[in-house]
């Protein structure tokens, strides 16, 4: 996560042009999904991992949230976020996810937005947040799904007119780094299967409450037909876990 692509002005205008950039959560894929799967925020303390552009910040203050602490590494994020979700009650920190440190039990909320799989270690990451929740808190995140993530490239497989055959999948179970392509810039992420994305939250000490494969709503696959291609092959992985 210490790899700051966001702050690199050609990365970064290609990032703001994405739908889910410029209209925010409405404009994100998983976000029907998602939201059906979030806690009461009523009277909540929220912290934000990888917060972006401060989308999930907004809502949880909007939805009654009484502070969000929104954390990135990302200067050209924040100060994005700054402009648009700046709401009283939130607070934004520059900081990188690995450095992150907070008292025991401080959090009732902890949400984290396609950010970990940028996280080289899952493990350390997850044992900090249970500790920051007070018990009977919730740790809701997205990351990519690994199918998506296994083989590397992040490509379809074209046929020899150039069509889109089918998306590889392989060295699935060999975890770890992948070097890929993002918005035209080379980005390490990392790679775990299903099966450590669970266990590491069970042996932290969470119960797993919820876990959603999304596929693009219908409004969406409407307004956006290139959109059908993600019924294809899973893209993301949502999970809900309770302390």
């Amino acid at each position: 996560m210490k790899e700051n692509k966001y702050d690199n002005p050609s990365f970064f205008d290609q990032y703001e042009k994405m739908l889910r950039s410029q209209i925010g959560l409405e404009g994100a894929g998983e976000w029907h999904t998602l939201k059906n799967m979030l806690p009461d925020f009523q009277g909540k303390n929220v912290l934000d991992l990888g917060c972006g552009f401060g989308w999930h910040c907004r809502y949880a203050i909007e939805h009654g949230a009484k502070s969000v602490t929104g954390i990135d590494l990302s200067e050209k994020m924040l100060a994005k976020a700054m402009e648009i979700n700046n709401l009283e009650g939130i607070q934004y920190e520059r900081k990188a996810l690995e450095d992150v440190d907070y008292p025991a039990e401080q959090f009732d909320i902890i949400l984290s937005s396609l950010t970990l799989h940028y996280i080289e270690s899952f493990d350390s990451s997850v044992q900090n947040i249970h500790k920051w929740l007070v018990s009977g808190g919730s740790f809701i995140f997205s990351v990519e799904h690994p199918v998506f993530t296994a083989e590397g490239g992040q490509d379809w497989v074209y046929d020899k007119n150039g069509e889109k055959n089918c998306w590889p999948v392989d060295r699935y179970f060999i975890e770890g780094k992948r070097n890929t392509t993002f918005l035209g810039e080379h980005v390490i992420k990392y790679h775990r299967t299903l099966t450590s994305y669970l266990n590491t939250l069970l042996k932290a000490g969470f119960k797993i409450k919820e876990v959603i494969e999304p596929q693009p709503g219908e409004e969406m696959l409407k307004e956006i037909p290139e959109m059908k291609e993600e019924l294809r092959r899973p893209m993301m992985l949502l999970i809900l876990a309770e302390k």
